[in-house]
C-alpha cells in the first residue's frame, strides 16, 4: 500500500526544503571562503574544466592507450587541484569539507531516495504525517502491542483478553482493503483505546491513512456541514469526506454523542457506505448490546452486530488499578 499523494507531497516539501536549505548554508560558506582567499575562486573554476577535458580525451578517438594515458594526467591534475584547495582551506582554519553542503541525511543526500529505493527519512516523514493527520498524537508514542499489559486482567477475563490482544494483532499484521470491521465493547479503562490505537500505530506505518475520531467530533463536523456551523476545533479534519475514504476508520467514545434522527442517519450512510466500498472500521463504545439496540435503529444494529466482529472487554478499570498502585 502506497502512502497517500497528499501525506507524499508533504514529505517531499519537506525533503525538498532540507535540501535547498543545506545548499544555501553551503552557497553562503563558499562565498565567504572566496571573500578571505580569491584564489580558492580560481581552483574551483579549473575544477570545472576537469569533467569537460575527461569528456573530450574519450571522444578524440586516439588510440586506448594514449586515451588511458591522458585520463590519468587529467585525474593527477584533479587530484592536484584538490589537494591545493584543501590547504587553503586550512591555511583559513576551515575544513575540508566546509564548503559543502551538510545534508540532514548522508544516506540520500536529502532527496528522499537511496538509489531507486525510498530512503529511510522520506518514510519516516511519512510516517510522522500519518500520525499528525490519524488525529491520535501523543497516544501513538504511548500506546502499542508492546506495552500492553494482561498483568491488570485475572482468570477467565485474562484469558478473553489475551484472545482480544491476538485478534487485533491479526488484524493490524494483515491489514489491507476489505479486513473485517470490529466493535470494541466494555466498561471505562478496559484496554480499548489502547488496542485501537496499537493496531493505528502499526497500520500507518505500512502506509494506510488512518483517521481517529470521537463519536462528539465526528458529529459535529457532519452537523457543520449539514447546518452551517463552524467544525469543532478538536477535530482532526475539516470536511466529512476522509470519513468516508481514508483505509481504516476509528470511532471512540459510540453512544456518548446526543441521539437523534441527524446522528443517527449521519451513523447509518458512514458505516454502510464503509461497509459497501470494503472500508474497515473500529468502534470503541461503552454500550451493552441491549443499550445500543435501544439508542439507534435495527439498520444500524444489524450492521454492528451483522458485519462487524464484537469484541468483549472484560475486567476491572485499569486506570483504578494503576493508581492504586502509585
Amino acid at each position: 500500500m502506497a502512502f497517500s499523494e497528499e501525506s507524499f507531497a508533504k514529505a517531499k516539501d519537506i525533503i525538498n526544503g532540507r535540501k535547498a536549505d543545506a545548499e544555501e548554508k553551503a552557497e553562503q560558506r563558499l562565498q565567504e571562503v572566496y571573500k578571505r582567499d580569491p584564489a580558492i575562486k580560481e581552483i574551483d573554476a579549473a575544477f570545472s574544466g576537469i569533467g569537460k577535458k575527461i569528456v573530450d580525451a574519450v571522444v578524440l578517438g586516439k588510440p586506448k592507450d594514449e586515451t588511458d594515458k591522458l585520463i590519468e594526467q587529467i585525474k593527477a591534475e584533479s587530484e592536484a587541484l584538490s589537494a591545493k584547495r584543501a590547504a587553503a582551506l586550512k591555511t583559513l582554519g576551515y575544513p575540508e569539507n566546509y564548503t559543502s553542503p551538510k545534508y540532514a541525511c548522508a544516506c540520500c543526500q536529502d532527496t528522499g531516495y537511496d538509489g531507486l529505493n525510498m530512503c529511510k527519512c522520506l518514510r519516516k516523514e511519512l510516517i510522522r504525517i500519518g500520525h499528525e493527520n490519524s488525529g491520535l498524537g501523543a497516544l501513538l508514542t504511548k500506546q502499542n502491542f508492546g506495552n500492553f499489559s494482561l498483568k491488570y486482567y485475572k482468570g477467565d477475563d485474562k484469558l478473553t483478553m489475551e484472545e482480544n490482544l491476538k485478534l487485533c494483532k491479526n488484524f493490524a499484521e494483515n491489514f489491507g482493503k476489505n479486513s473485517q470491521s470490529m466493535i470494541f465493547m466494555g466498561g471505562t479503562g478496559l484496554g480499548k483505546t489502547h488496542l485501537s490505537t496499537s493496531i493505528a500505530a502499526e497500520v500507518i506505518e505500512k502506509g494506510f491513512d488512518v483517521v481517529y475520531e470521537t463519536s462528539q467530533n465526528l458529529i459535529s463536523v457532519f452537523s457543520s456541514e449539514q447546518f452551517g456551523k463552524s467544525a469543532p476545533s478538536g477535530s482532526v479534519v475539516n470536511s466529512s469526506d476522509r470519513y468516508f475514504n481514508c483505509d481504516l476508520m476509528i470511532i471512540d467514545d459510540f453512544g456518548t454523542e446526543v441521539v437523534n434522527q441527524f446522528t443517527v442517519s449521519c451513523f447509518y450512510n458512514l458505516i454502510n457506505t464503509r461497509l459497501n466500498k470494503g472500508l474497515p472500521m473500529i468502534i470503541n463504545t461503552n454500550l451493552e448490546r441491549e443499550e445500543i439496540q435501544s439508542k439507534y435503529t435495527d439498520r444500524i444494529v444489524s450492521r454492528l452486530f451483522g458485519e462487524f466482529i464484537a469484541l468483549a472487554f472484560v475486567g476491572k478499570d485499569i486506570r483504578m488499578q494503576k493508581l492504586k498502585e502509585l
